[in-house]
């Protein structure tokens, strides 16, 4: 096995190599204006650090939010398109679900990230690898009876600390905590998500309503 990892729906732009035991590369850069432009140039630092090609690779692992819409369908069309052209199978990975994966946490938890407008997308663990609510997308304070109590993980959680107090790190996800994440439960014999956007709302720029048209008759 060797599973080539990467997700856009944060600032992020992670990538990770995964051997079927552990992470042997990885690279994150956070810039959430330069997904398109980081993406590709991390998988080939990524692949050289490992001293190995993209052909060599036998499985794509995509985080597939929620997130922008922008950012997030950097890393999926990439993903897609290694599939097609490795001819190898694309996973998806809830972006959520690797924020909870590396997060130290022993106990109830939730994971929250930067929605923008703000809002939080987030969801509620039971652990690092059982999410028991699906991913959602709210104002903070909103949900803060659901979440009262709990520690929570991620830049939403950093950003409201009023509904939040007691946060952690890590900030954004990293390729490396999706890889190692799915490895282990493609290894169980679960099936994983397919390799489709966890949008959660329409995106910001839409046709404007009763515009007028200028074309003659």
């Amino acid at each position: 096995m060797l599973l080539l990892a990467l997700d856009t729906a944060t600032p992020a732009v992670t990538v990770a190599l995964h051997d079927g035991e552990a992470v042997i590369a990885s690279s994150s850069q956070v810039d959430a204006r330069r997904h398109g432009e980081l993406l590709l140039p991390a998988v080939d630092h990524v692949l050289a650090g490992a001293g190995l090609t993209l052909d060599a690779v036998t499985g794509i692992v995509v985080g597939i939010g929620p997130g922008p819409y922008t950012g997030l369908r950097v890393g999926l069309m990439t993903a897609d398109t290694f599939g097609l052209a490795l001819g190898v199978p694309v996973h998806g990975v809830c972006t959520l679900d690797g924020l909870a994966y590396a997060a130290d946490l022993d106990g109830p938890f939730v994971v929250a990230t930067d929605a923008r407008r703000k809002e939080v997308y987030w969801a509620r663990y039971a652990d690092s690898r059982t999410r028991v609510t699906d991913p959602a997308v709210d104002r903070p304070a909103d949900i803060a009876e659901q979440v009262a109590g709990l520690p929570a993980v991620g830049a939403g959680a950093l950003l409201y600390p009023d509904t939040f107090p007691s946060a952690h790190e890590p900030e954004h996800v990293s390729a490396a905590a999706l890889a190692s994440l799915a490895a282990e439960r493609l290894a169980a014999g679960v099936e994983l998500p397919a390799p489709r956007p966890l949008y959660l709302r329409r995106p910001d720029a839409q046709v404007p309503k009763n515009y007028k048209v200028v074309t003659p008759k």
